[in-house]
């Protein structure tokens, strides 16, 4: 085993060497962020990293991250450190449950969630991110919208549009999706002074108790605007990192730290990092039809936000 100072000295020199730009999100590993030229939530970085003159990506996330990357970047290598770090949400949902969907309700625009693989992305009107999944939803004049994977996200939409129906595929984050109005509670007691941001992935009923609901980007910015001094944040763990970094002089809590540990996000190590820049893998690889059809779903996107 190398030493933590090394492995970073070799990834450094070989990301030099390799012209590459290392994206690491917000839920990753300390150490990993801390090579990160890019961190931030799965969109932002890959649309950062599209315009950027780096040859390769090396993405420390999950696989759908690593695809949006090279939805957007057709031209550069795009690599995940470890191939099996995976999203649980995404694999919820498949090419022929959007199939069956658009079947059962002809017509009706289809709204996907970032979180999905480039298959599904492929088969949908347009994407959408947690951090603009509302206003995306509010450009479509139609009564009915359909969204996928996350349920709750969904939900959480609705309540924006009392005149709409919002049909949902029943798919979630099971982290997100662990965190109980019991927890919150426990730690609002607990820290009577912080204020309680939420995921929009969380449940319904976690989503009444907060005082804020926010993207991870939402809850970085957040935490740098309000004046508030203590925090309790409503995500997966990996957070705390970068919101303790950039906001020294505030304290965050966790509601249920030992619950919400994405195991997929904890997988990347230096080592992975060195043997990707190494040996280039592992590389994804889309089909051009595939990869043109999910990026004009993000096209249409950004063409709204």
């Amino acid at each position: 085993m190398q030493n933590r100072a090394g492995l970073v000295e070799k990834i450094l020199k070989l990301k030099e060497k390799r012209k590459a730009i290392i994206l690491a999100h917000n839920y990753q590993p300390p150490e990993i962020q801390d090579i990160a030229d890019l961190r931030g939530d799965s969109l932002e970085l890959s649309l950062k990293a599209s315009k950027t003159d780096a040859e390769v990506i090396v993405f420390c996330g999950v696989f759908f991250m690593a695809e949006t990357a090279k939805i957007v970047s057709p031209q550069k290598k795009v690599v995940i450190p470890v191939g099996s770090a995976c999203c649980d949400m995404a694999n919820m949902v498949s090419p022929e449950d959007v199939k069956a969907l658009r079947e059962k309700y002809p017509g009706i625009p289809v709204v996907t969630y970032v979180n999905s693989t480039a298959e599904v992305k492929a088969l949908s009107d347009v994407c959408c991110t947690s951090a603009n999944a509302i206003k995306v939803v509010g450009t479509f004049p139609d009564k009915k919208i359909i969204m996928l994977p996350d349920m709750n996200l969904a939900r959480y939409v609705q309540r924006f549009y009392p005149d709409k129906e919002i049909i949902y595929f029943e798919g979630f984050c099971p982290f997100h999706h662990m965190l109980l109005p019991e927890d919150v509670m426990k730690a609002k007691k607990e820290h009577p002074s912080a204020v309680f941001i939420a995921h929009p992935e969380c449940r319904p009923e976690v989503i009444d108790l907060a005082d804020y609901v926010a993207s991870t980007s939402g809850m970085l910015r957040l935490a740098k605007e309000l004046p508030h001094k203590e925090f309790i944040i409503g995500t997966e763990v990996g957070l705390l990192y970068p919101l303790s970094k950039e906001n020294p002089d505030k304290v965050f809590y966790h509601p249920a730290p030992e619950k919400m540990v994405c195991p997929s996000m904890k997988k990347i190590r230096l080592e992975d990092v060195l043997r990707a820049l190494e040996e280039l893998e592992f590389e994804v690889v889309l089909p051009e039809e595939v990869r043109i059809k999910a990026y004009n779903a993000v096209k249409r996107m950004l063409e709204i936000v």
